[in-house]
This record gives structure tokens, C-alpha cells and sequence, in this order.
């Protein structure tokens, strides 16, 4: 689903963000990325769908060489990518449908989204992915009225209604209290196994790591340093292991900063 090869981007202002870093990501997967701030993390995430570009080397999603495509090509590949930010990135002053409708922009003519004349099917595309996140109820009450557990719910379902093989994910529970923040991962977890969305998580609970992942990869100081699948991962050493990741020793519950 993902490969990098041989991968570095370095900033404008000398920052190098990741260094030669060949990672390959299989369809299902639900890896979870952890590391420093500054680590690159979120450098990480966002060469996937191409938000920024490589400085050296290629990313592939789906057989597409995503930082070599263009035009139509570079917004098929983007097309089946969700995205989900810590910030929610919702329009507050829209409804909680429009929001979830934005996500199917890419599946009708620019004068359709200017408008906000989506068809039917798009509707009801947007419908059921209101309900995949148990949300469906405030499907016309505007955005700015919701709690910010409820609009991380409607950023997951606008992510949905990308019908994506892939979703990222970058810090998507940082903002939350502890209990919302078990229902959002629940969610991210459901659609990854019952519709086989591959996930790709950057996160700071360690913890969320271990319960959710089926793979956890570390970054430290843009290298890849630490990657293994959930089944070979001893969970009573796993914390010792971080000191690979992180520096030091870490406890079950820290969260470690933000990118």
C-alpha cells in the first residue's frame, strides 16, 4: 500500500526532517508512528498524500509514485487517502453534513462543490458514514455547536466519505480527554478492521500504541529506529525498548509532546 524509498526531505530553513528512510506499509495494516517532537513524524505523514515533497528519494501509494505524479494522476492517488488532523480541520460554521460532504469534492465537477449541490448518492455516501461513527443524529446541527470529540467524529466520517483504501492519521486524539479519546481510537479501529482500511496513526500515548497497532514504528531524529509487528513485540519489555525512540526510559501513560 505504502513504500518509501530511500526517502529525505529537508526543510527550506536546513531542518532535515528524514533521512534516508525505506519503510514499506502492507494493505490492513494499522501502524502506529511514535517519536519525539521533531522527530519527523508528521513529515512522515504528510509526504504519504503529499502535502509537502520529498527532497530525495520516492513515495508509492498503491503502485502510484505519488511525488512524481501530476494533474489528474497526483488527484486519483490523493482521492483514496483520508486524512484526519488533530485539529479537527472543520468548516464550524457549516453543518455537520456539508463537512462530511466536502469529502466527496473530489468525485464531482468544481461547479457541484462550489454550490454545495452534491447528488443524492453523495448524500447518502455521507449518511452512512455519519452512523459508521455513531453520529448521525446531528447530521443538520452546525459544526461550531459540537464537542471536540463529536468533531473528530465528523472529520473521521468526512474521511469516510473519501471511500479511501488508506487513512492517515496525524496526533488525532492529542486534543481529547482521556475517555474521548478511547472512543475515537475504538472508531479508527472498527473502520481499519471491519472495511480493511489500511492506517497509518502518528501518536504520543504509548499505550494507544500497544492496544491498537498492528505494527509500531519509531522515528528518532528523522531515522526510522524502531519497527516491529504487534505479534513479536514483548509487551513487558516494550516500554524498555522505547529508549530507542525516546531517549529514556518511558511509563505506560506519558504522553510525550507535540510536532
Amino acid at each position: 500500500m505504502i513504500r518509501f524509498t530511500n526517502v529525505s526531505k529537508t526543510y527550506p530553513n536546513g531542518v532535515q526532517a528524514l533521512k534516508n528512510v525505506s519503510l514499506s506499509v502492507e494493505a490492513g495494516e494499522f501502524v502506529a508512528i511514535l517519536g519525539l517532537s521533531g522527530a519527523g513524524k508528521s513529515t512522515f505523514l504528510r509526504l504519504i498524500n503529499q502535502l509537502i515533497d520529498t527532497t530525495e528519494g520516492e513515495v508509492e501509494v498503491n503502485g502510484v509514485i505519488v511525488n512524481k505524479a501530476k494533474g489528474k494522476v497526483l488527484r486519483n492517488a490523493r482521492r483514496q487517502i483520508g486524512m484526519i488532523f488533530q485539529g479537527f480541520n472543520i468548516v464550524k460554521r457549516m453543518s455537520v453534513l456539508s463537512n462530511v460532504l466536502s469529502g466527496r469534492v473530489a468525485y464531482n465537477p468544481t461547479w457541484r462543490s462550489v454550490f454545495g449541490l452534491f447528488p443524492e448518492a453523495d448524500k447518502q455516501i455521507a449518511y452512512r458514514a455519519l452512523k459508521r461513527v455513531d453520529i448521525l443524529e446531528k447530521v443538520h446541527t452546525r459544526a461550531s455547536e459540537l464537542s471536540g470529540g463529536q468533531q473528530q467524529r465528523v472529520a473521521i466520517a468526512r474521511a469516510l466519505a473519501q471511500e479511501p483504501l488508506l487513512m492517515l492519521a496525524d496526533e488525532p486524539v492529542a486534543s481529547l480527554d482521556p475517555v474521548t479519546t478511547i472512543q475515537v481510537m475504538d472508531y479508527l479501529k472498527k473502520i481499519n478492521k471491519e472495511d480493511g482500511i489500511t492506517t497509518v496513526a502518528n501518536l504520543h500515548h504509548v499505550d494507544l500504541a500497544l492496544k491498537y497497532a498492528t505494527r509500531v514504528v519509531g522515528i528518532r531524529a528523522g531515522s526510522i529506529v524502531y519497527d516491529k509487528n504487534m505479534k513479536d513485540i514483548d509487551k513487558a519489555r516494550f516500554f524498555e525498548e522505547m529508549e530507542q525512540v525516546y531517549g529514556r526510559h518511558i511509563h505506560a501513560d506519558e504522553v510525550l509532546g507535540d510536532e
